[in-house]
Protein backbone atom coordinates (compact mmCIF):
# COMPACT_ATOMS: atom_id res chain seq x y z
CA UNK A 1 0.00 0.00 0.00
CA UNK A 2 1.29 3.45 -0.85
CA UNK A 3 2.49 5.56 2.06
CA UNK A 4 0.48 8.32 0.44
CA UNK A 5 -2.67 6.86 1.97
CA UNK A 6 -1.15 5.88 5.31
CA UNK A 7 0.01 9.05 7.07
CA UNK A 8 2.24 8.54 10.11
CA UNK A 9 -0.48 9.70 12.52
CA UNK A 10 -2.71 6.84 11.35
CA UNK A 11 -0.11 4.08 11.10
CA UNK A 12 -1.70 2.82 14.32
CA UNK A 13 -4.48 4.57 16.20
CA UNK A 14 -5.45 8.15 15.36
CA UNK A 15 -3.50 10.80 17.24
CA UNK A 16 -6.74 11.89 18.95
CA UNK A 17 -9.53 9.46 19.83
CA UNK A 18 -12.29 11.88 18.80
CA UNK A 19 -11.71 11.84 15.03
CA UNK A 20 -14.63 11.15 12.67
CA UNK A 21 -14.75 7.67 11.13
CA UNK A 22 -13.12 7.13 7.75
CA UNK A 23 -16.56 6.78 6.13
CA UNK A 24 -18.22 9.63 8.03
CA UNK A 25 -21.73 10.00 6.53
CA UNK A 26 -22.74 13.38 7.96
CA UNK A 27 -22.31 15.67 4.92
CA UNK A 28 -23.89 14.16 1.78
CA UNK A 29 -22.17 16.51 -0.66
CA UNK A 30 -18.74 15.78 0.82
CA UNK A 31 -19.48 12.05 0.86
CA UNK A 32 -20.22 12.22 -2.87
CA UNK A 33 -16.91 13.96 -3.55
CA UNK A 34 -15.09 11.40 -1.42
CA UNK A 35 -16.64 8.41 -3.18
CA UNK A 36 -15.96 9.85 -6.64
CA UNK A 37 -12.31 10.40 -5.78
CA UNK A 38 -11.96 6.95 -4.21
CA UNK A 39 -13.12 5.46 -7.50
CA UNK A 40 -10.90 7.73 -9.60
CA UNK A 41 -7.80 7.84 -7.37
CA UNK A 42 -7.88 4.93 -4.93
CA UNK A 43 -4.25 5.49 -3.93
CA UNK A 44 -5.15 8.82 -2.30
CA UNK A 45 -6.23 9.24 1.32
CA UNK A 46 -9.82 10.35 0.42
CA UNK A 47 -11.21 10.44 3.97
CA UNK A 48 -11.59 12.84 6.89
CA UNK A 49 -8.12 14.18 7.67
CA UNK A 50 -6.98 13.66 11.27
CA UNK A 51 -5.05 16.00 13.51
CA UNK A 52 -1.28 16.08 13.14
CA UNK A 53 1.28 17.12 15.71
CA UNK A 54 2.04 16.96 19.40
CA UNK A 55 -0.78 15.58 21.60
CA UNK A 56 0.70 17.58 24.50
CA UNK A 57 0.63 20.78 22.43
CA UNK A 58 0.21 24.23 23.97
CA UNK A 59 -0.52 25.69 20.52
CA UNK A 60 -3.27 24.59 18.13
CA UNK A 61 -3.31 25.73 14.51
CA UNK A 62 -6.72 25.50 12.84
CA UNK A 63 -7.07 25.54 9.07
CA UNK A 64 -10.11 25.52 6.82
CA UNK A 65 -10.36 22.07 5.22
CA UNK A 66 -8.25 19.55 3.30
CA UNK A 67 -7.07 20.62 -0.15
CA UNK A 68 -7.67 18.29 -3.09
CA UNK A 69 -3.99 17.89 -3.96
CA UNK A 70 -2.90 18.36 -0.36
CA UNK A 71 -4.32 16.67 2.71
CA UNK A 72 -7.07 14.85 0.83
CA UNK A 73 -4.31 13.17 -1.16
CA UNK A 74 -1.72 12.63 1.57
CA UNK A 75 -3.83 12.34 4.72
CA UNK A 76 -1.85 14.98 6.62
CA UNK A 77 -2.90 18.63 7.07
CA UNK A 78 -1.20 21.12 4.73
CA UNK A 79 0.92 18.41 3.14
CA UNK A 80 1.33 18.19 -0.61
CA UNK A 81 -0.17 21.52 -1.70
CA UNK A 82 1.19 25.04 -2.04
CA UNK A 83 0.14 26.17 1.41
CA UNK A 84 2.34 23.59 3.11
CA UNK A 85 5.83 25.03 2.56
CA UNK A 86 4.99 28.39 4.14
CA UNK A 87 3.28 26.83 7.14
CA UNK A 88 5.83 24.14 7.92
CA UNK A 89 8.88 26.28 7.12
CA UNK A 90 7.49 28.94 9.46
CA UNK A 91 6.94 26.38 12.21
CA UNK A 92 10.45 24.99 11.78
CA UNK A 93 11.97 28.49 11.93
CA UNK A 94 9.98 29.22 15.11
CA UNK A 95 11.17 26.02 16.80
CA UNK A 96 7.68 24.54 16.68
CA UNK A 97 8.69 21.76 14.29
CA UNK A 98 11.82 19.86 13.44
CA UNK A 99 12.90 18.07 10.31
CA UNK A 100 12.25 19.28 6.79
CA UNK A 101 9.13 19.67 4.72
CA UNK A 102 9.04 17.80 1.40
CA UNK A 103 5.30 17.51 0.88
CA UNK A 104 5.16 13.78 1.56
CA UNK A 105 3.26 12.29 4.50
CA UNK A 106 6.06 9.84 5.31
CA UNK A 107 8.74 12.52 5.68
CA UNK A 108 10.69 12.94 8.92
CA UNK A 109 8.85 15.98 10.26
CA UNK A 110 7.58 16.38 13.81
CA UNK A 111 5.81 19.23 15.60
CA UNK A 112 7.01 20.42 19.02
CA UNK A 113 4.32 21.86 21.24
CA UNK A 114 1.96 22.40 18.32
CA UNK A 115 -0.88 20.50 16.68
CA UNK A 116 -2.75 21.15 13.42
CA UNK A 117 -6.53 20.75 13.16
CA UNK A 118 -9.13 21.70 10.53
CA UNK A 119 -12.52 23.36 10.85
CA UNK A 120 -13.87 20.92 8.23
CA UNK A 121 -12.41 17.43 8.08
CA UNK A 122 -13.32 16.45 4.50
CA UNK A 123 -12.53 17.92 1.09
CA UNK A 124 -15.15 20.48 -0.02
CA UNK A 125 -15.60 21.31 -3.72
CA UNK A 126 -13.52 24.37 -4.69
CA UNK A 127 -12.31 24.59 -1.08
CA UNK A 128 -15.67 26.10 -0.12
CA UNK A 129 -17.65 24.23 2.53
CA UNK A 130 -21.24 25.29 2.99
CA UNK A 131 -22.38 26.87 6.27
CA UNK A 132 -24.25 23.65 7.07
CA UNK A 133 -21.13 21.54 6.49
CA UNK A 134 -19.11 23.84 8.74
CA UNK A 135 -21.73 23.54 11.49
CA UNK A 136 -21.98 19.77 11.07
CA UNK A 137 -18.23 19.30 11.44
CA UNK A 138 -17.79 21.71 14.35
CA UNK A 139 -18.46 19.08 17.06
CA UNK A 140 -15.29 17.29 15.97
CA UNK A 141 -13.27 20.49 16.42
CA UNK A 142 -14.93 21.05 19.79
CA UNK A 143 -14.04 17.51 20.84
CA UNK A 144 -10.43 17.87 19.68
CA UNK A 145 -9.95 21.09 21.61
CA UNK A 146 -11.60 19.51 24.66
CA UNK A 147 -9.08 16.63 24.71
CA UNK A 148 -6.14 19.01 24.32
CA UNK A 149 -6.14 20.61 27.79
CA UNK A 150 -2.60 21.94 27.44
CA UNK A 151 -3.57 24.15 24.48
CA UNK A 152 -3.54 27.76 25.62
CA UNK A 153 -3.18 29.55 22.27
CA UNK A 154 -5.02 28.87 19.01
CA UNK A 155 -3.96 30.31 15.65
CA UNK A 156 -6.95 30.46 13.32
CA UNK A 157 -6.03 30.49 9.63
CA UNK A 158 -8.71 32.45 7.81
CA UNK A 159 -12.19 33.67 8.66
CA UNK A 160 -13.98 30.31 8.55
CA UNK A 161 -11.45 28.76 10.92
CA UNK A 162 -11.75 31.85 13.13
CA UNK A 163 -15.54 31.56 13.31
CA UNK A 164 -15.43 27.82 14.05
CA UNK A 165 -12.80 28.21 16.76
CA UNK A 166 -14.60 31.09 18.47
CA UNK A 167 -17.86 29.13 18.51
CA UNK A 168 -16.15 25.89 19.55
CA UNK A 169 -14.61 27.64 22.56
CA UNK A 170 -17.82 29.35 23.63
CA UNK A 171 -17.06 32.84 22.35
CA UNK A 172 -19.37 35.33 20.65
CA UNK A 173 -18.61 36.39 17.09
CA UNK A 174 -19.90 39.97 17.38
CA UNK A 175 -17.31 40.51 20.12
CA UNK A 176 -14.54 38.65 18.28
CA UNK A 177 -14.25 39.93 14.73
CA UNK A 178 -11.71 38.43 12.35
CA UNK A 179 -8.68 40.51 11.41
CA UNK A 180 -5.12 39.49 10.67
CA UNK A 181 -3.19 39.69 13.93
CA UNK A 182 -6.29 40.19 16.08
CA UNK A 183 -6.32 38.47 19.47
CA UNK A 184 -9.36 37.20 21.34
CA UNK A 185 -9.46 35.89 24.90
CA UNK A 186 -12.17 33.23 25.22
CA UNK A 187 -14.28 32.34 28.27
CA UNK A 188 -12.04 29.39 29.15
CA UNK A 189 -8.95 31.61 29.13
CA UNK A 190 -7.56 30.44 25.81
CA UNK A 191 -6.33 33.06 23.38
CA UNK A 192 -7.15 32.97 19.67
CA UNK A 193 -4.87 34.76 17.22
CA UNK A 194 -6.21 35.39 13.73
CA UNK A 195 -4.12 35.06 10.58
CA UNK A 196 -4.85 35.21 6.92
CA UNK A 197 -4.80 31.70 5.54
CA UNK A 198 -1.49 30.59 4.04
CA UNK A 199 -3.21 29.75 0.75
CA UNK A 200 -1.52 30.05 -2.61
CA UNK A 201 -3.90 32.90 -3.47
CA UNK A 202 -3.02 34.93 -0.38
CA UNK A 203 0.68 34.35 -0.96
CA UNK A 204 0.56 35.22 -4.67
CA UNK A 205 -1.42 38.42 -4.11
CA UNK A 206 0.82 39.57 -1.27
CA UNK A 207 -2.05 39.62 1.18
CA UNK A 208 0.05 37.35 3.38
CA UNK A 209 3.84 37.58 3.32
CA UNK A 210 6.30 35.25 5.06
CA UNK A 211 7.18 38.06 7.48
CA UNK A 212 3.53 38.62 8.36
CA UNK A 213 3.04 34.91 8.94
CA UNK A 214 6.18 34.58 11.05
CA UNK A 215 4.99 37.46 13.22
CA UNK A 216 1.82 35.53 14.08
CA UNK A 217 3.81 32.65 15.50
CA UNK A 218 6.27 34.95 17.24
CA UNK A 219 3.27 36.45 19.01
CA UNK A 220 1.94 33.00 19.87
CA UNK A 221 5.29 32.11 21.42
CA UNK A 222 5.20 35.32 23.44
CA UNK A 223 1.80 34.28 24.83
CA UNK A 224 2.90 30.75 25.68
CA UNK A 225 3.15 31.51 29.36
Amino acid sequence: MSLEIMPPTLSGAPLLAVEPPRDCPLCPRLVTVREELRAELPQWWNAPVPAFGDPAAWLAIVGLAPGRQGANRTGRPFTGDRSGPLLYDTLIAAGLAEGSYTGKADEALALNGAIILNAVKCLPPENKPTPDEIRTCRPFLEAELAVLPAVRVVVALGQIAHQSVIKALGGKLPKARFAHGAEHRLPDGRIVIDSYHCSRYNQNTGRLTPAMFAAIFARALALKT
